[in-house]
C-alpha cells in the first residue's frame, strides 16, 4: 500500500471521476485505474462503485477513507518533521479549538515563538475530539480543548475558564431585561458547534432534538460578524466578544430562569514533554 495509491484514492473519493482525478494529479487515466485496482486488491474489498457520470465510495470505501486520510496525514507530518529537524533543533505542534485561540491564546504562542528561536512552531485549529485523537496519534504535541484526555502517559490540566454568554446587537436585542429559556426558540439563533462537554450539552439542551437551525457555522470565530450585522443571537465565550461588548457593539442578554455553565478548557500533552508543558503552564494568559 504505497503513498501514491493512497493519495489517488483520496483524490478520487473527492472528485468522484477518474478523468478529473487523472487531470488533477497530472497522470494518465490508466494510472489512476491501476492504482485503485491495486488498492482494492490489497484490501480485498471493492472501494468504489460506478455510477452514471462517475463513481461513489462503497460502504467499505467509506470505512477505508478515514484510515487513508490518517495515513496521508502521518506521512505529511513525518516529512515536515524531517525537514524541520534539518533546520531547527526542536519542533512543537500545537492543536487548539478555535474558541480558546480566539479568546486569547495568541499571547502565549507569540511569547513562546519569541523566546525559542531554535524551535519550529506549528499551530493547527480543530475540534476537541479530533485534536485529542491527533495528540494520541502523535500528529500534535499539545492540545487545547474543551475535553480532558484521561489516559495513562498524558497530562491533562485545566488551562482556562470563561463564561458562556448570549449576545446580540443592540438594534435587534428584544430582551434587554433578560430572556427566558422558552423564549430562546422564538429568537433567530445562530448555531455554532464550538463546544463539547458540559457547555456543548447545554447549548444542545436548549432546543428540541434534531432541531433545524436556519443558520449554522462550524467555527465560533465566524459568528461574531453576523451578530454585529444584527442577524441574530448566539452563545459565545465572553472573552471572544468582550471587546465588542465593552464598545457597545454587542449586548449580553441575561438569562432569567436558567443557569449557564462555566466554560472550561484543558491543556493535554504527553507526560515529560517539557516544551508542551511550558505552553500548558502559561495559564496566566487566559486567567
Amino acid at each position: 500500500m504505497n503513498s501514491e495509491g493512497i493519495r489517488t484514492f483520496l483524490m478520487l473519493s473527492k472528485l468522484k471521476n477518474f478523468t478529473r482525478t487523472a487531470e488533477r494529479m497530472y497522470v494518465a487515466q490508466s494510472t489512476v485505474t491501476n492504482r485503485i485496482a491495486e488498492l482494492e486488491n490489497e484490501t480485498g474489498r471493492k472501494l468504489f462503485a460506478r455510477r452514471q457520470g462517475g463513481v461513489e465510495l462503497t460502504e467499505e470505501g467509506q470505512l477505508f477513507l478515514s484510515y487513508a486520510q490518517r495515513i496521508s496525514d502521518l506521512e505529511d507530518s513525518f516529512i515536515r518533521e524531517v525537514n524541520a529537524a534539518a533546520r531547527y533543533d526542536k519542533a512543537l505542534r500545537v492543536g487548539c479549538i478555535n474558541a480558546v485561540y480566539e479568546s486569547g491564546l495568541y499571547p502565549a504562542l507569540s511569547g513562546f515563538f519569541r523566546a525559542h528561536t531554535d524551535v519550529a512552531l506549528k499551530v493547527v485549529l480543530g475540534h476537541s475530539t479530533d485534536l485529542l485523537q491527533m495528540l494520541q496519534e502523535n500528529l500534535i504535541d499539545v492540545a487545547f480543548t474543551y475535553l480532558p484526555l484521561k489516559k495513562a502517559g498524558f497530562v491533562s490540566r485545566r488551562f482556562s475558564s470563561d463564561r458562556l454568554v448570549l449576545v446580540a446587537a443592540p438594534a435587534v436585542n428584544a430582551y434587554a431585561k433578560g430572556i427566558r429559556k422558552a423564549q430562546l426558540l422564538e429568537c433567530e439563533y445562530l448555531m455554532c458547534n464550538f463546544a463539547f462537554g458540559d457547555a456543548g450539552e447545554f447549548v444542545r439542551s436548549l432546543v428540541p432534538p434534531r432541531h433545524a437551525f436556519r443558520f449554522e457555522v462550524d467555527n465560533s470565530g465566524k459568528v461574531a460578524q453576523y451578530l454585529l450585522d444584527g442577524l441574530g443571537y448566539s452563545f459565545l465565550p465572553y472573552k471572544m466578544v468582550e471587546e465588542h461588548v465593552q464598545a457597545g457593539r454587542l449586548q449580553v442578554v441575561r438569562p432569567l430562569d436558567f443557569a449557564v455553565p462555566e466554560l472550561v478548557s484543558y491543556c493535554s500533552y504527553r507526560r515529560g514533554d517539557a516544551l508542551a508543558e511550558e505552553i500548558g503552564l502559561a495559564k496566566f494568559v487566559l486567567s
